[in-house]
């Protein structure tokens, strides 16, 4: 039997298994057709599409903890983020500068963010943009204020790492 006819088989198969065939079998198409060839090595078809599905998995997951972590943030529920955070999650302010401070456990971030809610109450974060690859995600935003009483804003970025459905960091950074 030949190796494209093995293929074949195997991703025919496939398709009885996976409900999603579909979509895995166009990405299989354009990848193939970037190629110009398919090549089967080491791995096997079907660890290369689990593999696939496991990532899509993760991805959707932890797309749905940073939308939910993002909104108990702007609530400033802390008692909402509480079961969103691993019990060593960590994390890295903005300030001071030039490198911003680091904690780390869940009960060291919350009575910090706690403290934060209480002297940022008209605080919000805006989400421009989220990122999502895996268990990590980029999320783009707009923190607004009043200032003095005058609008002001800060524009920053989030990294954040998911593990098990929750947050296990979350890093700041901040333009200018």
């Amino acid at each position: 039997m030949r190796t494209e006819e093995y293929a074949y088989i195997l991703l025919t198969a496939a398709a009885f298994i996976f409900p999603c065939w579909d979509q895995y079998q166009e990405k299989m198409v354009v990848r193939a057709a970037a190629q110009q060839r398919v090549t089967i090595g080491t791995e096997s078809p079907m660890s290369i599409i689990i593999s696939e599905q496991n990532s899509q998995m993760n991805a959707t997951t932890t797309r749905m903890v940073i939308d939910r972590f993002n909104e108990a943030f702007n609530r400033h529920d802390a008692d909402a983020l509480a079961p969103l955070l691993t019990d060593d999650t960590v994390f890295e302010d903005t300030s001071p500068a030039p490198d911003g401070q680091r904690i780390e456990g869940k009960a060291a971030v919350l009575a910090f963010w706690r403290v934060w809610f209480a002297h940022n109450a008209d605080a919000s974060f805006e989400a421009e943009d989220v990122i999502v690859s895996g268990d990590r995600a980029v999320v783009r935003w707009v923190y607004r204020k009043l200032r003095n009483g005058q609008p002001w804003h800060l524009r920053g970025v989030d990294v954040f790492t998911v593990r098990d459905g929750k947050v296990a960091a979350k890093l700041a950074y901040v333009k200018g």
